[in-house]
């Protein structure tokens, strides 16, 4: 892999794996790079898309699937299929994604791990994988504390390294939530974040829309704008 899109899409491979929250409204999941503990609602699904544009032009898009199966509430299963390029390489992703709630955010502090794996369909290796731990503490009604941290691996000059992230989710209004992100992927990589997301009537979909740096060989802007749509 490209090494500046290698730093870049450390960074990024965790959003894939870390899936939506149930709850509406709530600001972990989607395009975000930290997430929260919790699973999709039981007996629903969700279809994440979202786009990332990198200055000065690199890219990452993801489109995913996953649902959360009623008779096993706590297991949310998904398949990702996410595209990266910059101006010399590009390749098409595809695996699996899940995460599993130990204890629900409802009982107190929320417990979870994520998971996820992608085979780059170009050359037949595996590009990226992660499993990581996922603790939610929420604090009165409107704030969320959501830490994440575990081992990642990346196609790249550093293939295993040590993930972390912290995030606190705001709600602003009924249907508006703040979040303020930052993670880092040791050694070379740490970044932040910082979004809106909408959700018209606390209805069915979300649009995000965030702007980020990342901090390693050079400094990297991004914005993204995404869409999740649950049935």
């Amino acid at each position: 892999m490209h090494k500046r899109v290698a730093g870049i899409v450390a960074g990024f491979l965790l959003a894939s794996s870390l899936l939506f929250s149930p709850s509406i409204g709530r600001a972990a999941g989607g395009a975000h790079i930290v997430d929260d503990s919790e699973v999709e609602t039981p007996g629903t699904c969700h279809l994440e898309t979202w786009v990332t544009r990198f200055i000065p032009g690199d890219g990452y898009a993801n489109f995913e699937p996953a649902c959360t199966p009623a008779s096993v509430p706590w297991l949310e299963l998904g398949l990702a299929y996410q595209h990266y390029w910059d101006q010399t390489v590009g390749a098409p992703l595809l695996g699996p994604q899940g995460k599993i709630t130990i204890q629900s955010d409802t009982n107190g502090v929320g417990v979870g791990i994520g998971f996820n794996a992608a085979v780059n369909l170009t050359t037949g290796y595996v590009n990226l994988a992660s499993v990581i731990g996922l603790v939610t503490i929420p604090i009165g009604k409107s704030l969320r504390v959501n830490i994440n941290a575990g081992w990642s691996y990346l196609d790249s000059d550093a293939p295993n390294a040590f993930f972390w992230g912290g995030q606190l989710e705001v709600d602003v209004s009924r249907d508006v939530s703040l979040m303020m992100e930052a993670f880092g992927r040791h050694p070379g990589l740490i970044g932040n974040q910082l979004g809106l997301r909408y959700t018209p009537n606390n209805g069915r979909f979300d649009f995000d829309f965030l702007v980020g740096t990342t901090f390693d060989d050079v400094t990297t802007q991004f914005i993204t704008m995404g869409v999740t749509i649950r049935f």
